[in-house]
């Protein structure tokens, strides 16, 4: 072996191990990325980013009454809101406003679900779970699903997103803008794609 051979094969060990190490911390890369890259106070970033943190828990499925559990939405973005079955406005325009954020992803929307927890015994109308329809209606009263979820005030004044982990990383605020929210999203999108492409990049290696 020649005195060359040596640092080259040190080097290709090195570089497969930084790419290994990226691979296994893909599932916190896209929340931290959008906190280091452009995301400070008073910058361009719209929602409240949180600690990152799991969402696990059971719910019953409105539409089939089975039974609904949050690992389901593993591999999807997930914009959830948590309200009364009896949905009055406020809890209308934020279905509203996730499904209109959701539609302007155009080709990366089926990236994304919207969920609904119903936090109380009340039963949604039939208009709104047909005004809403490809939401996932649960209802979570009593379950550890709402657990996992902060408000400032209320639990039910936020549009919540959890990221393809399950994890949830950010909140809007109550009343949100909607433009600002789809910014956000497809921001987020766009570096989980490239952490996506990259990453099968490197086990092609």
């Amino acid at each position: 072996m020649s005195n060359e051979s040596v640092p080259k094969a040190a080097r290709t060990n090195r570089r497969t191990l930084i790419l290994l190490l990226v691979v296994m911390c893909a599932p916190f890369i896209a929340s931290y990325l959008l906190y280091f890259w452009e995301v400070r106070p008073g910058s361009i970033n719209y929602g409240e980013l949180l600690e990152v943190k799991p969402v696990s828990g059971t719910g019953l499925n409105q539409l089939d009454n089975t039974i609904f559990r949050m690992r389901q939405l593993r591999g999807k973005w997930v914009l959830l809101t948590v309200d009364s079955g009896k949905c009055d406005e406020q809890c209308r325009k934020k279905l509203y406003y996730m499904r209109q954020v959701r539609l302007v992803q155009n080709k990366e929307m089926n990236r994304i679900e919207r969920v609904w927890l119903i936090d109380d015994g009340e039963t949604p109308a039939p208009k709104i779970l047909d005004d809403f329809k490809d939401s996932w209606f649960i209802s979570a009263k009593d379950s550890e699903i709402l657990a996992s979820i902060p408000g400032k005030e209320s639990q039910r004044d936020h549009i919540y997103l959890i990221d393809p982990m399950g994890n949830l990383m950010m909140r809007f605020p109550k009343d949100p803008d909607p433009t600002k929210m789809a910014k956000d999203l497809k921001r987020l999108l766009q570096v989980s794609q490239m952490e996506h492409a990259m990453g099968s990049a490197d086990m092609k290696h």
